[in-house]
């Protein structure tokens, strides 16, 4: 996809999620305040979150599509990345402030304490949230997919773990007023599991996200494919000193390869752009390719 193409596809999709979760936030605090729910006035909040997320992807994502410049002679692209891993923070920040919640009021009921009853508004805003934000996750996900874009599959899903919090929230509302009093510690259990659902969806972001602010390589297959393609043109042999990276949604790769030294420069510079070809074929057309031809060695006669 262009790059003009796919910056309006991801804006176009940030900005109806900024629209749902806007929409959906001020449902909640509404119905939070109106069916005196903590829990709702909490899943409001996570949605608040959300909406900042969108904002972070709309400013990065359009910085990440500059083409490079003086400065940037790479680039842009880790601006996507850094987003990435401030959307994974935001989220495992997210997770904590919920189990640390739901842990107060287990033992608030623990210790024979009584959780107020909500009303059928808190409920209706809570099923209502997990039908939403469902589908916006798989609208923004297939977007992120489509586009190659790790800022918005994580923006996607900020937007399930929203949906999977609505779903421990409308369990514990709905235990809350159809069960009794005794049920209403539904509410807190549910939020306590739900958070660590959470949590693991932030730490899978922010793990890729900083390997890739730190320089790691591609992983093993991916630099074997790499080999393997280098080596399939008869010319060339012993790829070394290769080393590989990502930079936001594209491939870097820096490579030696050894060419017959009778050749001439001509043909080793064909050999090389056919080379390169086939490795965006593969990696993607913005992949950054480096590769520095040296002569084969020769064995002393007799050796």
């Amino acid at each position: 996809m262009a790059a003009n193409a796919r910056e309006k596809d991801i804006y176009k999709v940030t900005i109806v999620g900024a629209a749902g979760n806007a929409i959906l936030l001020l449902f909640k605090f509404v119905a939070g305040i109106l069916g005196n729910s903590a829990a709702m006035i909490a899943d409001a909040v996570h949605s608040l979150s959300d909406m900042a997320t969108d904002i972070v992807v709309l400013v990065f994502v359009k910085i990440s599509g500059k083409p490079k410049d003086a400065s940037h002679d790479y680039g842009h692209g880790k601006y996507e990345t850094l987003a990435t891993a401030i959307i994974g923070i935001a989220l495992f920040a997210v997770g904590v402030g919920i189990l640390v919640k739901s842990i107060e009021s287990i033992l608030f009921v623990i210790k024979g304490g009584v959780i107020e009853s909500p009303g059928w508004i808190a409920l209706a805003a809570a099923v209502a949230s997990v039908i939403i934000k469902e589908i916006l996750y798989r609208y923004t996900a297939a977007c992120g997919k489509r586009n190659d874009s790790q800022a918005v599959v994580a923006n996607a899903w900020h937007h399930r773990s929203d949906a999977l919090s609505s779903i421990g929230t409308a369990v514990g509302i709905g235990g809350a007023i159809i069960l009794g009093e005794k049920w209403r510690v539904l509410d807190p259990i549910a939020a306590f599991v739900v958070s660590f659902f959470i949590l693991k969806v932030a730490v899978e972001l922010v793990i890729p996200a900083l390997d890739e602010l730190l320089e790691k390589s591609l992983p093993e297959e991916v630099e074997k494919q790499i080999e393997d393609i280098i080596l399939s043109h008869k010319e060339i042999t012993d790829p070394h000193n290769m080393r590989t990276r990502r930079i936001g949604n594209y491939c870097a790769i820096d490579v030696h390869v050894r060419m017959d030294g009778n050749i001439t420069l001509s043909k080793a510079h064909e050999v090389t752009v056919e080379l390169e070809k086939e490795l965006r074929e593969a990696l993607g057309s913005g992949t950054l390719i480096y590769i520095h031809p040296e002569p084969m060695r020769r064995h002393p006669e007799g050796a």
